[in-house]
């Protein structure tokens, strides 16, 4: 049993002893005294857990990017690393985790400033406006976080929108050329939001709401509601800075409408940026 023990012993030496000869080349020195701001690994695959209003948690599978900052004295960063870290965190990343992801993504590669991007498909039942059929519906949804010294976080949500051309509605003696358009906001906050409280406020902008199954009283009440309340890009980007903007919660917002036409070949699109610190 001993001899067992002390053979065991000697091959993690030895190994240890390997792996101590091999050559650092990221950290060996650059002469081009070049910094690099992000330098990192990016589309990972990976499961998350992320807070829905209706049911407590949701899990999902996201697409994550993870950078840091590189010294000009460095040649390279670690990859492995990145992926190390992720891993120690398996089915516990969630936003109340990011900032120590990346305090961690710092110390492990003596970084002076992380970065963490996760991008991820949300699902939110929605009932049908007048039969209430129950659908999923999927909305892309984003965490981009960065600390420095301090925590910089930004909520992102791309909203599906139905846009009715209000200069067609005006011309045409029949009926208005309609769109799918998305409506991407990203906000800044001091107060916790829920996902679902911004897509229905975003949702609110456009025409008409999407929806994932509609009956045919349904297709009746979205068609006319939507010739009801024609929206330009224009006009979905100012009604959405208006309601953001009284939101005390929202330090910060961007809102961006881009409607795929129906009868053009290019697409409109109109944005708007507020800070509100």
């Amino acid at each position: 049993m001993t001899d067992n023990k002390t053979d065991s012993n000697s091959k993690l030496k030895t190994q240890n002893s390997k792996l101590a000869s091999l050559s650092d080349v990221q950290r060996s020195r650059d002469t081009r005294r070049i910094p690099i701001s992000k330098v990192g690994v990016k589309d990972i695959s990976y499961p998350i857990v992320v807070m829905d209003k209706n049911r407590s948690v949701q899990h999902t599978v996201a697409r994550v990017n993870m950078y840091v900052d590189l010294p000009h004295h460095f040649k390279g960063t670690h990859m492995s690393r990145f992926i190390e870290i992720l891993d120690a965190y398996r089915e516990k990343i969630a936003l109340d985790k990011m900032e120590l992801i990346l305090q961690k993504m710092k110390e492990k590669l003596g970084a002076s400033s992380a970065h963490l991007e996760i991008e991820f498909p949300y699902f939110i039942e929605k009932k049908a406006p007048v039969s209430g059929a129950r659908g999923l519906m999927e909305y892309t949804c984003a965490f981009k976080a960065s600390l420095a010294q301090e925590l910089d976080f930004v909520l992102v949500v791309k909203v599906p929108v139905t846009s009715l051309c209000p200069c067609s509605k005006e011309l045409s003696r029949y009926g208005a050329h309609n769109q799918r358009s998305i409506m991407t906001v990203q906000v800044r906050y001091r107060e916790f939001l829920w996902i679902e409280d911004l897509i229905e406020l975003i949702e609110s902008c456009g025409s008409s709401p999407v929806y994932s199954l509609l009956k045919r009283e349904d297709e009746k009440f979205v068609t006319e509601s939507a010739y009801e309340n024609p929206r330009f890009v224009e006009d979905m980007v100012r009604e959405a800075t208006l309601k953001l903007a009284a939101m005390d919660s929202i330090t910060w917002f961007s809102v961006e409408a881009e409607n795929y036409e129906s009868i053009h070949k290019h697409s409109a699109y109109a944005a708007v940026e507020q800070d509100k610190r």
